[in-house]
């Protein structure tokens, strides 16, 4: 049976992985349409992000568009394996109506 991952879990790290694993796993999406897509303030996505990347689950790139700096955002592998490890635990629970165990964050 597979476990939770108490930092997937968060429901906002929870739709902000969903987004990130959703892209191809080359692509990127830039910051500020994901703050729009899930309606968020920078700061509120920021601190989300920093958790993420902490743990080795999202890959942050700081770059230049026409002298302006951006920042662009995708699911490492790290990442992909951890969402769909979480996936295949809530899944578990809504077949069986039975809780699984949690794993640590970032672990």
């Amino acid at each position: 049976m597979g476990t939770l991952n108490e930092l997937i879990h968060q429901p906002l790290r929870l739709r902000l992985m969903a987004v990130l694993v959703a892209l191809q796993p080359d692509a990127q999406i830039g910051f500020t349409a994901l703050r729009d897509l899930l309606e968020l303030t920078d700061g509120n996505l920021g601190a989300h992000l920093r958790k993420l990347e902490e743990a080795g689950y999202v890959a942050v790139t700081k770059t230049f568009v026409a002298r302006k700096p951006q920042t662009f955002l995708s699911a490492t592998p790290l990442g992909r394996q951890a969402f769909a490890e979480h996936v295949a635990a809530l899944e578990v629970i809504l077949q069986t109506g039975k809780p699984t165990e949690q794993k640590p964050a970032g672990g």
